[in-house]
């Protein structure tokens, strides 16, 4: 069996590396490459935890993730996983109060992954950078850190044609569909790629080459992303001293000390406005940097002043419920459909892979709470107790960027 995966990013790697794992001959395309710029899975890092609310599903797939990303990591014996621990902040003014952390804590039984809530007096004597004005309260999630996410890009890809995987630098499009099949994408060139089947893990660039049936389904969202610098040779803010931390208040934010030298990152999950992932220059406006500034007076006081070193802008393509794409086209029986990571689809990228794969072979069927039709209206999907998230108002609320 020949399937064609379109995108080298995390859903689209891993589900190419787990086909051929599992038999298939797969060939993979990128238009600029595994971890690119103008992906959503380029960039320094991304958070991997696993307090998910109260979203069995969602918790299911981040522990087996976390068992992939060990494996790989041992395997390749390259670091893609940086073990922090995660520290959970509730303003006093977080419309849910501390719900989030509560409703995950019955669903986590595994004792790999311990969760404590953290008196604000003991959160002060630990990590004395961090100002607790305004905290209602705080919870330390021990297996949790940040994965390496540009370079984890390149080593999933890299693993993939190690293992008889062809990866080739091409832009590619949806063929014709006809008799409720694709037979070929059409390449950059005018060529043309036959296959079997065809995965199509294109991120924002998904809803563009299917217009009709995803659409404005996926929303590309402008984001933007910091990095302070921090007082010379000073190990306060750096991996040693302080863990990932995320802060749920009027609006999220979260950050990940040192990451790879290149300052205090600090990320606003606010969903943006909207952006075009191919041609939309990429510079962070003067209102990311004030509101960045105003929050680090309050939280982390004395970096109030610290220069901006780095700055990046990236994307989500959110769906409207926050919850994945991983589904078959409704036309074309040898056509999948992977993506609407929403912000925090690359923890799972290994486990997503595996299930997206699972479902190419024949060995599973999509699953109620990603199907597509979900997001047409008028239609009703069941849904078992593993669900994600319901609603855009609580997705500004519960989803990071890993």
């Amino acid at each position: 069996m020949h399937v064609v995966v379109i995108g080298a990013g995390a859903f689209g790697g891993w589900t190419a590396l787990h086909l051929r794992r599992n038999g298939a001959r797969v060939t993979l395309l990128d238009a600029w490459g595994p971890g690119n710029s103008r992906a959503s899975s380029g960039g320094e890092t991304r958070v991997i935890r696993l307090i998910y609310g109260g979203q069995r599903r969602y918790v299911e797939l981040t522990i087996r993730a976390f068992e992939l990303w060990w494996q790989h990591e041992e395997r390749w014996r390259h670091r893609l996983y940086q073990r922090t621990g995660a520290l959970w902040l509730f303003g006093e003014n977080c419309p849910d109060g501390d719900a989030y952390a509560r409703n995950a804590l019955p669903l986590i039984d595994d004792p790999d992954f311990r969760i404590a809530k953290i008196p604000l007096e003991q959160l002060r004597a630990s990590y004395p950078a961090i100002s607790t004005h305004g905290l209602r309260s705080a919870f330390f999630e021990h297996e949790a850190g940040y994965l390496l996410a540009r370079d984890a890009c390149a080593a999933v890809c890299e693993g993939f044609v190690a293992e008889g995987g062809e990866y080739r630098r091409e832009a590619a499009r949806p063929g014709r569909i006809a008799g409720g099949a694709m037979h070929a994408v059409m390449l950059g060139g005018g060529a043309t790629l036959r296959a079997d089947a065809f995965v199509f893990a294109c991120g924002p660039w998904l809803g563009r080459l299917f217009p009709e049936v995803i659409g404005d389904r996926i929303r590309p969202t402008r984001q933007e992303v910091l990095f302070f610098g921090t007082p010379p040779g000073a190990a306060a803010y750096d991996e040693s001293s302080l863990p990932v931390w995320l802060e749920h208040g009027e609006r999220f934010v979260y950050g990940i000390p040192g990451d790879g030298r290149r300052g205090f990152k600090l990320a606003d999950d606010t969903r943006g406005g909207p952006i075009d992932p191919t041609s939309d220059d990429r510079v962070v406006s003067p209102e990311a940097v004030a509101r960045a500034r105003a929050f680090l007076a309050r939280r982390f006081p004395a970096l109030a002043a610290a220069p901006l070193v780095e700055s990046r802008v990236c994307q989500y393509e959110q769906t409207p419920d926050g919850d994945f794409i991983l589904d078959r086209h409704p036309a074309a029986h040898n056509v999948w459909l992977a993506g609407g990571g929403s912000g925090h689809g690359f923890k799972m990228g290994p486990a997503v892979g595996e299930l997206v794969a699972r479902m190419v072979l024949g060995r599973a069927e999509p699953e109620a709470e990603f199907v597509l039709r979900r997001l047409v209206p008028g239609q009703t999907v069941r849904t078992g107790a593993a669900t994600g998230p319901s609603s855009p108002s609580r997705l500004a609320a519960e989803t990071s960027r890993p």
